[in-house]
């Protein structure tokens, strides 16, 4: 039997996650196992710390099986596919990675909206088509004088709304709360937000609370001339109601970095032209993914060397009565 902590990795991980956490640690790999059943059944009951990606579902069956487990340490910041709540209700903590890819994703958001509303990606295949010679291409629209609407004030939509304010444009937000330390204008629903601005930009975290927000009614708010950029998780959108949305010319164009079953996208979305498509990159560099999975490996060493959790979610606030220690 093992005197090390056994930690568990459901997926693959960056190669780095691995190699900081074998010296500390008897790691197991799920994914090598050729079957999963017999595999948790052997190594479940030792296991005290799971590493996952934001592709890993850790529910309630799965905690089951684990049933000395005492952290899940999630490498992203959004953990919609981790039973948090319950979690916690079991003295399990789970941590994210947040603040380490904040400016990276508000950087790509700011690329994805100017990519949207200047037509960048299609201005590239027209002139690698060979058609530039035969007529310039056409004008796009502007971000001149636009209202940019936020739904998600946390650190990514702040990162956000700072950067915008460069760009000289207004700035509104929606979100469960006002924020009293932000110059920017507060709208208590969505509908009213979408209403009010031109793009709307989707920053909310993911989960049943979130679950098809962005929804018809919101699209149709925001009307003709307005554009989604969605860098959140692409369960915040109803999928078919933006599609139905593109298609129907009741929003002008779309930019989306998430979608409802990645990597899979609607081919009606892929068909088209108004909207740009990215594969869930938003940080996506190899130095903010490198410093995710070194908050990944800390939040273990921490835990493990009894000094608690670097960055617990809510749902799982340090420290907790009733916590394992």
């Amino acid at each position: 039997m093992s005197l090390r902590p056994e930690l568990l990795m459901l997926k693959p991980m960056l190669a780095s996650v691995g190699e900081a956490l074998t010296p500390a640690f008897d790691l197991h790999r799920l994914d090598a196992a050729t079957d999963r059943d017999a595999f948790l059944a052997e190594v479940g009951p030792r296991i005290r710390g799971l590493a996952v990606n934001a592709q890993a579902v850790v529910d309630g069956p799965l905690l089951d099986r684990l049933p000395n487990l005492e952290i899940v340490a999630n490498f992203g910041v959004g953990y919609d596919t981790i039973a948090a709540a319950e979690a916690g209700r079991r003295g399990v903590v789970v941590t994210n990675t947040p603040d380490v890819l904040t400016d990276e994703v508000a950087d790509l958001a700011i690329g994805l909206l100017l990519a949207t509303v200047r037509q960048i990606p299609q201005a590239d295949r027209y002139l690698r088509a060979g058609r530039w010679p035969e007529k310039p291409f056409p004008l796009t629209a502007s971000l001149r004088g636009r209202r940019i609407g936020i739904l998600g004030l946390g650190r990514i939509g702040r990162a956000i709304a700072r950067r915008l304010e460069g760009f000289g444009v207004a700035v509104a937000y929606h979100g469960r709360r006002p924020q009293g330390d932000v110059p920017y204008a507060y709208h208590p629903t969505l509908v009213g937000l979408a209403q009010a601005v031109h793009v709307l930009m989707v920053v909310a975290p993911g989960g049943a609370g979130t679950d098809g927000l962005v929804d018809a009614a919101v699209l149709a708010a925001l009307g003709p001339e307005g554009l989604l950029i969605n860098v959140a998780r692409g369960s915040v959108v109803d999928e078919a109601a933006l599609v139905a949305a593109l298609e129907a010319g009741t929003i002008h164009a779309a930019g989306l970095d998430v979608f409802a079953a990645e990597p899979h996208v609607p081919e009606r979305l892929v068909a088209l032209d108004r909207v740009v498509l990215l594969p869930h990159v938003g940080s996506g560099t190899h130095e903010t993914r490198a410093a995710m999975g070194q908050l990944v490996v800390d939040n273990l060493i921490s835990w493990f060397e009894g000094r608690g959790p670097l960055t617990p979610v809510a749902e799982t606030p340090w420290p907790a009565a009733g916590a394992r220690a």
